[in-house]
């Protein structure tokens, strides 16, 4: 998987995942919100999922683990560009009641 972060003069990080997001990007995809969620600088997080093509459920985790970090930090997150398959497992999951699906 591909993750690029980009900050916007807002203050609103884009984090941008392309490929397969499963338990193998586990790492890459922790210290992309770590950086996000210690910069003073980010004031929300918008995850854009527009070019995953598959994500289980140790990617749906990790979700989880992004909506804590970012709430402990008082910081706004959205998940952008939810499509096809990706939307269907956010759906049957009910993540649309934990986090703004954009």
């Amino acid at each position: 998987m591909q993750i690029e972060t980009s900050i916007g003069g807002d203050g609103q990080a884009t984090i941008s995942l392309k490929g397969r997001f499963d338990f193998n990007t586990h790492r890459e995809f922790r210290t992309a919100i770590d950086e996000a969620v210690a910069d003073a600088k980010v004031k929300g997080v918008q995850l854009d999922l527009g070019g995953v093509e598959y994500l289980d459920s140790s990617a749906l985790g990790m979700l989880l683990i992004l909506r804590d970090k970012m709430g402990n930090a008082h910081k706004a997150l959205a998940l952008a560009n939810c499509r096809g398959s990706v939307r269907q497992v956010l759906d049957i999951a009910n993540f649309g009641k934990l986090f703004n699906i954009l």
